[in-house]
């Protein structure tokens, strides 16, 4: 790092930097996208949805669909070839694909809870292996891993076994890596979101008793609005973390200061 400190403007600019945001076809990633996107990053937005890739790429040129199941190896291999192929780097990766389970621990198998561990944990760690693997011109590449306040505290009667387990797994695994990776130039943060109005909670908001129990458990008394999770985004993903690694940063309200 130099020990000129840049001016205050550009700490959180993405200009001429490659990121790859996977679940990007709605919800946060979709959010996500369009926010690094807007600080300057050229941004390949992955999911299985290439049709909600397409109006998501459409409000910015600098954002690129890329049809990608992030269950499969290939495709998650194929992504990041993608993204190197027409940049010749990757700086910033979004791990925030997931599926959420059953919720009830009593209704899941344990080959349906297999499936949530390999899209919510491993598909997270391949990417952020072959991010931190991939070619860059010598700067530090950050890679932020999208938990949740499930990985730290239950929610029952919501959340789900398979769920929290993952989101748990990924703090541990987004330390481990920051430990291994730190000296060659790879941080690697997570957000720990609570409860978001987006598409895959709009039963949970749409519930009268649902929303009150949020709004009743929450210490700024509300669930959260998309655009309230830009700046941590940008925060990990920009210059102005580059003495940050391994930490969890929780945007939920106050949910877990209770």
């Amino acid at each position: 790092m130099s020990d000129i400190p840049r001016p205050a403007a550009e700490l959180f600019s993405l200009e001429g930097r490659t990121a790859l945001v996977t679940g990007a076809s709605a919800g946060l990633g979709a959010r996500f996208a369009a926010v690094l996107a807007q600080a300057g990053a050229t941004v390949f937005a992955a999911a299985r949805r290439i049709d909600r890739l397409k109006e998501l790429a459409d409000t910015d040129a600098r954002i690129h669909p890329v049809a990608c199941d992030v269950s499969n190896e290939a495709d998650r291999t194929k992504l990041v070839d993608t993204a190197l192929a027409a940049t010749g780097r990757i700086d910033i990766l979004v791990n925030n694909a997931a599926t959420s389970g059953e919720t009830r621990a009593e209704d899941e198998t344990p080959e349906a809870f297999a499936d949530v561990l390999g899209v919510n944990l491993t598909a997270p760690f391949h990417l952020a292996r072959l991010t931190a693997e991939a070619p860059g011109d010598g700067s530090a590449k950050s890679v932020i891993n999208v938990s949740s306040i499930l990985g730290l505290v239950s929610a029952a009667p919501l959340g789900g076994a398979s769920y929290a387990a993952s989101k748990a797994g990924l703090i541990g695994l987004t330390r481990e890596l920051a430990g291994q990776w730190g000296r060659s130039g790879t941080r690697v943060n997570a957000l720990a979101p609570g409860w978001f109005r987006t598409e895959m909670t709009a039963d949970l908001f749409g519930d009268e008793r649902s929303s009150r129990w949020v709004d009743r458990n929450t210490q700024l008394g509300r669930g959260g609005d998309a655009q309230e999770l830009d700046g941590a985004l940008l925060f990990l993903a920009s210059d102005a973390s580059t003495y940050c690694t391994g930490h969890i940063l929780t945007v939920d309200g106050g949910w877990t200061a209770r």
